[in-house]
Order: structure tokens, then sequence, then C-alpha cells
């Protein structure tokens, strides 16, 4: 993974672009990379949660909240986020911790609108104390299914912002030893399996990773939502950037999904090298060519 620190405004860039996963002790070649992106923002929130006290053991809780965004498309990627929002506003939503911050309006991205989520977006990169975005290609997505593909993608956001977290407790601390607990809440009903071997190598045992699977934690907590958001408008932009190379298949409209119009588009011009393979309506139209 390759961190860059921008020292005047102490922001931490993750990028990444993974061509091989460790499954169980087995390697294994991806058919396309994941791209990994995102950042680690230093402030004093932050701060507060990495601080250790010199040559004592002490506790360091983080929440992050897991979101996917287009499982059901026969195009494109599906793409995954993990954000940790500021202490103060990670919670319920229903509890209306986000009342009086620039992200009072987040809630689930299903349940806002398209120029609300893209006005939100921004304020969550701006505001989160940090985040990563997986886009996982349909080559990945026709080689591991799509269920693997996203939990891969979960799987790779939450080490990712685990590893730099613990990487800036080793940079920002003289403490020998620390005891960093993380609680990452997934939206839906299972959890992914998080590579502990590597994670042991940050300092990160397996007991202190608490990992919670919330069935619409969309529209519970808002580390979730916010997560959401920038899955939502991640892929919506990587679908608006087909739509200028591709035109006469409308994706602007129809984002990926098998509407009506967007099936009428592959019999006439074909299937895209984007396009899902595995996915039935796109290989019927291959078996039948």
């Amino acid at each position: 993974m390759d961190i860059e620190t921008c020292l005047d405004s102490r922001i931490i860039h993750i990028k990444s672009d993974i061509e091989l996963i460790d499954v169980k002790g087995q390697f294994i070649s991806l058919a396309a990379p994941i791209r990994l992106t995102g950042q680690l923002r230093l402030t004093d929130d932050l701060r507060q949660i990495l601080a250790c006290i010199d040559n004592e053991v002490e506790k360091l809780t983080l929440q992050i909240g897991v979101d996917e965004a287009g499982r059901g498309p026969l195009l494109g990627s599906v793409n995954v986020a993990a954000a940790i929002l500021p202490s103060a506003w990670s919670g319920l939503i229903e509890m209306q911790t986000l009342v009086n911050t620039p992200l009072s309006i987040l809630t689930d991205s299903k349940q806002l609108s398209e120029k609300k989520r893209d006005k939100l977006y921004p304020l969550v990169q701006q505001n989160a104390l940090g985040y990563v975005v997986a886009e996982i290609p349909a080559a990945v997505i026709d080689q591991i299914n799509i269920l693997q593909a996203t939990m891969l993608g979960m799987r790779l956001c939450t080490e990712a912002l685990l590893v730099a977290v613990a990487e800036q407790i080793a940079n920002d601390t003289s403490s020998t030893s620390y005891n960093l607990q993380a609680q990452v809440l997934f939206d839906g009903n299972r959890c992914p399996e998080l590579d502990y071997l590597k994670l042991s190598s940050f300092g990160i045992s397996e007991s202190s990773i608490d990992c919670q699977a919330w069935v619409k934690g969309d529209a519970r907590h808002t580390s979730i939502a916010a997560a959401s958001i920038l899955a939502k408008v991640s892929r919506d932009q990587t679908m608006y950037h087909l739509d200028s190379l591709h035109p006469q298949y409308s994706i602007a409209k129809h984002k990926g999904y098998p509407t009506r119009v967007h099936m009428e588009a592959i019999k006439m011009y074909g299937v895209l090298p984007e396009h899902r393979r595995s996915f039935a309506p796109v290989r019927r139209v291959l078996e039948n060519k």
C-alpha cells in the first residue's frame, strides 16, 4: 500500500492497486486490479483517539462504518467504502448526532436525491477523520462472484484504514505498547473475514476488532451512512465516465442496471468490456451471438 503524507495539512493519502490477495495463506492473482483511494486526516479528534501514555497501555477506540454500492447492475464496478467520522458525530441516526454539523442531512444514500448525495460527497471527504473507497472491477466480479467481490472490498477498505491508523500510532507515540480497539460496522447481514495475520504484523490483534453486521445499517448509523455516500457517488462518477466513452448505451440514465433501454443497447451494440459476463442477462446475450 502506498501512503503519502502532505505535511502542510497533515493528511495521509492512501493509494493502492491490489493485484494479489491472500486468502487463508493462498495468494490469488486477480483478473484486474482493485483500486483503493482514501485518506487519514490528523485532526485533534483523531489525535485524542491515538494518544498513548508513555509506558502504559491505554485503550484506543475507533468506529468504522462500511457500505457498498452497485451489487445489482450488469455493468461496471461494485464500490465499497469505509469511513471514520469524528467521535461526536458517530452514532445512531435517530439520536440526531449530526444536528448542527455539515453532515446534518446525512442518511441512507438510497433515501437521498442525487443532488443531495453530490452535495454530501465532498463534505464527507472533508470532515471524515479517515475514509477508503475500493473499486472492484467487473472482471473481478466475474472471477469470484459478486458476493465475494463485495466482501473482499469491505475487507480491503477496513484493513487499509486500520493499517493507516496503526502506522500513525507508531509514528506519533513513544509508548512501546498500545491496545487499539476498533468497532467495524458493516451494512448487511454478514461480515467479511479480515486478514488477521496481516493486521497482527501492525500490532492489531483479532480480539481487538469487533466486527458487527447491521441490516439496513446505512439508515441506522451515521458512520455507515457516510460510507454509503462515498460508495454510491464514487460509483456514479465511474458510470458518467463510461457514459462519455459509450454514449449509445445511455449509461448515465440507468447506471448499469438492467433496464429495458440498457438491454436493448446491449442487443444492438454488443457487450462492453465493463459488462459483468457472469450475470445471467449478459451471459444470455453472449450465448445467443
